[in-house]
């Protein structure tokens, strides 16, 4: 073994010690960020759109099994996830939740 090699601990510990640091910068920077601002409204619109886009091309343009089901049941199980979101104060994880689920239920009781 060569006498430039490093341990394993010191490289766990260098890890650790790198990542604290960053996590420490993180905490003291969080404090000054408006989360109001435009930025994060920015953000957020890209986020929300991104979504909105991904469960668009599955639900219209489906590849693989999930484009031998049937269309209807697709953009019904959008329209519950869309109707859901609204109803439950825009929370999109429980919007997309209810949509996986009413899809999944549709899919059960489809004909095999």
């Amino acid at each position: 073994m060569s006498g430039a090699a490093v341990s394993p601990l010191a490289l766990v510990l260098l890890a650790a010690a790198v990542t604290f640091l960053w996590r420490a910068l993180g905490a003291l920077l969080a404090s000054k960020i408006d989360t109001e601002g435009a930025l994060f409204r920015w953000i957020a619109c890209v986020s929300y759109a991104t979504v909105a886009g991904l469960i668009s091309r599955m639900a219209v343009l489906p590849t693989g099994d999930l484009a031998e089901t049937p269309l209807a049941l697709r953009l019904g199980a959008v329209a519950i996830g869309f109707a859901v979101y609204f109803l439950a104060k825009r929370n999109l994880l429980l919007a997309a939740g209810a949509g996986a689920a009413s899809f999944a239920g549709g899919l059960a009781l489809l004909p095999l």
